[in-house]
């Protein structure tokens, strides 16, 4: 059964289904796909899908959802350096959805694209029992500008576009209800309903050449790094858990575990990157330059494991983060 096997193993199952392109620009098991298109640049395409039931938490608009379900794949096209262009959206609708939700769900499509330069140009529309949409989002690059999961290697610095834990406190105070001072609601809450994605940091570190791998974080941080782990073959000593004041404020406040919240929450949207030592203060200034901000987090070892340091030493820390069907 599905939720026995969870999403990672129904993917292997059908990943041994296919026949392999010669010659793929991104193996599976990337964030993205690509194709050549001559003059050594690549396209790159990304497909997600957003499903009210599991994707859409109380307090979440129609108009908000469906720019997540774009800004969904812009994330993914950004952590390869890929800057979007066009994308296509199919959805499902359930028979009795208001007319006022279907305009909602187109405003949110053009939103989320035009918000990273990228047009909506075209899709499909079938009834379903629970609204879906589904994007597919196609992007460019260069050839040499491409950032991959692998190619991680030991003694890079390893580094974040921002701090994580904001998406897990959010959803417990929409899920479970838990209060916060507005100062401490309204940004934990905002992470949820309007996420961001990294698209400027993103091309600015292919273009600095600095990156050596890079992943976007939906997942959470902890399974991002170790999905970057076995795709470079190396391990990671995390000294710092990137996390911001408004979740070290809401953890204390409900007796909350910090390094749970920023590790093992998901839907950040932020990039996960490794970058070459020499290079480092080129990539943050590059990332800078875009008013954002690239943060270093530990370093990257030859043992293959994922490690943080802690008062009490370094620790482990567990392969795990969001699963469709078992999470």
């Amino acid at each position: 059964m599905a939720c026995e096997l969870g999403e990672r193993k129904i993917i292997e199952i059908i990943l041994e289904c296919l026949d392999v392109m010669p010659s793929m620009p991104i193996p599976f098991g990337d964030d993205a796909s690509a194709v050549e298109i001559g003059n050594r640049r690549l396209a790159v395409i990304k497909t997600d899908m957003l499903v009210g039931k599991t994707d859409v938490p109380p307090g979440m608009t129609m108009r908000q959802a469906a720019r997540k379900a774009v800004v969904m794949n812009i994330s993914d096209l950004a952590s390869k350096g890929a800057k979007p262009v066009a994308v296509l959206s199919s959805i499902g609708l359930p028979r009795g959805i208001r007319e006022d939700d279907i305009r909602m769900i187109g405003l949110g499509l053009n939103e989320g694209a035009r918000e990273y330069g990228a047009y909506v140009v075209g899709g499909d529309t079938n009834e379903a029992s629970d609204v879906v949409i589904s994007c597919s989002a196609l992007g460019f690059c260069k050839s040499s500008l491409l950032m991959k999961r692998s190619g991680a290697r030991p003694g890079d610095a390893v580094a974040v576009t921002g701090p994580f834990g904001k998406t897990a406190a959010g959803l417990k105070i929409l899920l479970e209800k838990l209060s916060a001072p507005a100062a401490i609601r309204d940004p934990l809450v905002e992470a949820v309903l309007m996420p961001q994605a990294r698209l400027r940091e993103g091309l600015a570190l292919a273009n600095s050449r600095a990156v050596t791998s890079s992943i976007d974080s939906s997942d959470g941080l902890a399974w991002s790094l170790y999905e970057l782990s076995k795709a470079s073959g190396v391990g990671f000593l995390i000294e710092e858990v990137p996390t911001s004041a408004e979740v070290e404020r809401f953890a204390e406040d409900h007796n909350l575990d910090l390094v749970e919240l920023s590790l093992y929450g998901g839907e950040e949207y932020e990039l996960v990157v490794t970058v070459k030592p020499e290079l480092w203060g080129k990539a943050k200034e590059s990332v800078e330059k875009t008013s954002g901000c690239l943060m270093k987090i530990g370093k990257v070892t030859e043992r293959e494991e994922v490690l943080v340091v802690t008062p009490e030493g370094a620790r482990a820390i567990e392969a795990r983060g969001w699963e469709h069907f078992k999470t």
